[in-house]
């Protein structure tokens, strides 16, 4: 299954923009986006709540539709179809269950995600040209669905490969009903293993149990809440079987739609800014101010809090210390909906301080964003918080979090440390409203006393990354920890093509090995040939024309003329690394190599070369030791350097090349020495490569023979130099190393 995009439905009683309450929603419309960014193909399954704007549903496309089986009816569902921001979102539609004022509160909500659980099983095999891999699925609203697959959908091939994965966004809202649904609704009373994992306790059942037993995975939203919640302190009762399936349990952070959520392009604020440029930010203060009726005034700090109001977001210390924070000169606002207790004492304190409380109960997400904006200071001191998106938010739009350590508020928010000034913002620890009261007037006293100071954590909190692509990477790796036959996807698999063609490149770089061996253009100047020849000893004779072009084959031009001698310098290194491998593809590939030479030589000579080549081609072949021409010297060079006489300069021989240089080119003395030099290094490779092709005994024998033949070789075949072979003097191996000495 290689390079295939891994198929996830993401399952979500809310998703915004279409419908969101809280941070389920949030997460809804941010990760699969981030998810279809990181290589994996999409699709979101939500309610089609009434609530739902018309301009979306205007935009919805009806894919087909069916029937679920929950308990002893069958229930209508149509499946609709958008596509926004550049994912799949499916809505489920049945307006019995979903046509309501609001997603939740009614008294037949167990029914109702019942059957939306039982619907998104239902729905995966009507999806078009989609085969499942992996159902997420998120709080209790869809925990039934994994006990459902397991149960009713295992016997269908379409369904035995798909891994469930279930969120953890708040442990405290599990589902819990009257365990008369068990037959009645779900159809699992007749299902002992089922009953026993569903049931809490001897009349109920707990969604969210059933979930964490039947998962194949489980995450929390937050690293530390992933911790918290083992122990009976914040595991709401669930912590026994979380501890028991700890090895599946892991907590991923959640992230942020920094797209949606930017200052510089929000259009939901009254003024833009940047964390360079906030003059933008002071007057969206100034209007927030004037907006809830709150004295506008820069020099009092603004603290907003935008929550539900409970207990769990901690507002029992909130009405506790209220008092203390708004007679100290802080302006506060409150913006959320909830406990009527926690309703109530808001509103007395707006009436008891005017122009420095402000109450909003109600839920407007637009004013929500000009809050984030135009405040200093965001309160957030939560019981309990499995990850939290509010106080990444407000510090996205530079507005410092004042928050409670404990689940993702202490994984995102740093706390400020005077003597370094390290942090994103302020902390407290321990659930106590003289606690939370100092942390306030320590921003306060910050904000009042030191303003570089303030203004540095604003930088330092606007410049925090809190984007979804972490976290959506490390969902990639558990869901293909959860299907390892599949190959992980690789978005741009045209990248690989090139190393299959890389084969095709390796003849080149084994060219140069051989390349500088075949051509050899000592027609410029016949002293440079051997000089070139010294430092290859498998390089072609110098019958060669000194136009070729190839840098490789260049190097006996390096003496002869300045083009030449660009070319000598990156071909004399690569023969000179590679002598031993040059050697011995010399010896097991003597007859390709030589072919090779001929060709060369024959594409860029006349037509008498061309002809010489292939002659010296069908020597070689007879007889290493047989008369040589001009491209067949190059693999004898290594065999004959001992007894070459001068008339061999252009068969690559080191030695015989400084006796020439020594009596026909006094402009050529300062490269005598190096060609020695390379002489002595050159003579291991070239004995290995003489021992390689034949016997030491048998290059001896015919070294004689072929110092005549390979003379009159030379003569016919290589005219231009024939002006230095009339005084050819037979040198010793001894000779050549004299006159190197004499030299220097």
């Amino acid at each position: 299954m290689a390079n295939q995009k891994l198929h996830i439905v993401f399952a979500s009683a809310e998703a915004a923009p279409f419908v969101k309450t809280g941070g389920l929603g949030d997460v809804a419309g941010s990760l699969p986006a981030a998810l279809a960014a990181a290589g994996a193909e999409v699709i979101v399954m939500v309610p089609k709540y009434a609530t739902i704007a018309d301009e979306y549903k205007n935009q919805m496309e009806h894919v087909t539709q069916f029937y679920v089986p929950l308990g002893w009816r069958n229930e209508y569902c149509g499946l609709e179809r958008l596509v926004y921001d550049g994912v799949t979102y499916m809505f489920l539609d049945n307006e019995h269950y979903f046509s309501r004022s609001y997603p939740y509160g009614f008294f037949d909500d167990g029914e109702r995600f019942a059957f939306f659980s039982k619907a998104v099983c239902e729905s995966l095999q009507y999806l078009p040209d989609f085969q499942t891999d992996v159902l997420h699925c998120n709080d209790w609203h869809t925990a039934l669905a994994p006990v459902f697959l397991r149960e009713f959908y295992m016997a269908s091939p379409l369904y035995r490969n798909v891994k469930t994965v279930f969120s953890i966004h708040n442990i405290a809202f599990q589902g819990q009903f009257t365990d008369m649904l068990l037959g009645d609704i779900l159809g699992l009373s007749h299902i002992e293993p089922a009953v026993r994992q569903l049931r809490c306790d001897a009349r109920s059942i707990n969604y969210m149990q059933g979930a964490l037993n039947y998962s194949d995975a489980i995450t929390t939203v937050s690293p530390t809440y992933s911790w918290e919640i083992r122990t009976p302190e914040f595991g709401e009762g669930l912590d026994g079987i979380l501890r028991r399936r700890e090895n599946v349990l892991s907590g991923i952070l959640n992230g942020l739609d920094v797209n949606r959520n930017d200052p510089a392009t929000d259009n939901r604020i009254h003024a833009n800014y940047t964390r360079e440029d906030r003059s933008g930010k002071a007057a969206c203060k100034a209007a927030l101010q004037e907006e809830l009726g709150l004295e506008v005034r820069d020099d009092r700090p603004l603290m907003v809090m935008v929550t539900r109001l409970t207990r769990q977001k901690g507002m029992d210390l909130v009405t506790y210390s209220l008092d203390r924070i708004l007679s100290g000169g802080v302006q506060v606002a409150v913006l959320g909906t909830g406990d009527a207790e926690y309703e109530e004492a808001l509103r007395y304190f707006e009436r008891t301080y005017p122009g420095t409380m402000a109450a909003r109960i109600e839920f407007d997400p637009f004013l929500s964003q000009r809050m984030y904006s135009g405040a200093d200071m965001f309160l957030m001191p939560s019981l309990f918080e499995p990850c939290g998106l509010s106080q990444m938010i407000a510090m996205r739009y530079g507005t410092l979090p004042i928050v409670r350590e404990t689940g993702g508020l202490k994984d995102t928010v740093i706390p400020y440390n005077m003597f370094t000034g390290e942090g994103t913002g302020f902390t407290f620890t321990h659930f106590n409203g003289d606690e939370m009261g100092d942390a306030v007037f320590r921003a306060a006293r910050t904000f009042w006393d030191d303003k570089d100071a303030w203004n540095h954590l604003v930088d330092n909190a606007m410049s925090a990354d809190f984007s979804w692509k972490r976290s959506a990477e490390q969902y990639m790796d558990l869901y293909y920890g959860l299907h390892p036959e599949i190959e992980r996807y690789v978005p741009f698999v045209a990248e690989p093509e090139p190393q299959e063609s890389a084969p095709a490149t390796e003849p080149v770089e084994d060219k140069p090995e051989e390349a500088p061996a075949a051509p050899e253009p000592a027609t410029e100047t016949a002293p440079a040939a051997p000089v070139a020849e010294t430092e290859t000893a498998a390089e072609a004779p110098a019958a060669e024309p000194a136009a070729e072009p190839e840098p490789k084959a260049a190097e006996p031009a390096a003496d002869a003329a300045p083009k030449a001698a660009e070319e000598v310098k990156p071909a004399a290194k690569k023969p000179a690394a590679k002598k031993t491998t040059t050697a011995r593809k010399t010896a097991t590939k003597a007859t390709t190599a030589k072919t090779a030479a001929a060709k060369t030589t024959a594409s860029k000579t006349a037509a008498s070369k061309t002809t010489k080549a292939a002659a010296a081609k069908t020597a070689d072949e007879a007889s290493a030791a047989e008369t040589k021409t001009t491209t067949a010297k190059k693999t004898a060079a290594a065999k004959t350097t001992a007894t070459k006489t001068t008339a061999a300069k252009k068969t690559a021989s080191a030695k015989t090349a400084a006796s020439t240089k020594t009596e026909e080119a006094p402009a050529a003395e300062a490269k005598t020495t190096t060609t020695a030099k390379k002489t002595t290094a050159a003579k291991t490779t070239k004995t290995a490569s003489t021992a390689a092709k034949t016997t030491a005994t048998k290059a001896a024998a015919k070294t004689t023979a072929a110092k005549a033949d390979d003379a009159k070789a030379d003569q016919p075949a290589s005219a231009e130099p024939a002006a230095e072979k009339p005084a050819p003097k037979a040198k010793t191996v001894s000779a050549a190393r004299k006159t190197s000495r004499t030299k220097r």
